[in-house]
């Protein structure tokens, strides 16, 4: 990916950060990407934890929020512990701050490149 581009969507989460997100949104967010990363379909997950593909599926785009029961049957069937089901992994904000480091670390690369050259073009002269 190009670096412009990267830098443009890493800014563009950032400012999209400032938004308020709500504990059902983080919810559904790691709910979806649990049962991705386990290659569960909707209908293979709601059938283990005892519920409807389409209750399932209202939590998955945070329309519905689960009783704590349903949330204990649900970490279960994904083998997590619940509290995963809230957590933030990262921000935007560490992505910008990895991303300032790896363009200071470039320049100075860069930098270092371009100095050796022209003092081995001059040295040569």
């Amino acid at each position: 990916m190009c670096q412009y581009r990267k830098v443009y969507i890493i800014i563009s989460r950032a400012i999209n950060l400032e938004k308020t997100v709500s504990l059902k949104d983080i919810f559904a967010k790691n709910l979806r990407e649990n049962r991705r990363k386990l290659g569960f379909s909707q209908e293979k997950l709601a059938e283990k934890t005892g519920i409807s593909t389409q209750y399932l599926a209202m939590m998955e785009i945070a329309r519905k929020f689960p009783t704590s029961t349903v949330l204990e049957r649900i970490a279960i069937s994904l083998n997590i512990n619940v509290y995963e089901l809230f957590l933030i992994e990262h921000s935007p904000r560490d992505e910008l701050e990895q991303l300032r480091r790896d363009i200071i670390e470039e320049m100075k690369q860069t930098f270092d490149a371009s100095l050796k050259k022209a003092i081995s073009e001059n040295s040569g002269k």
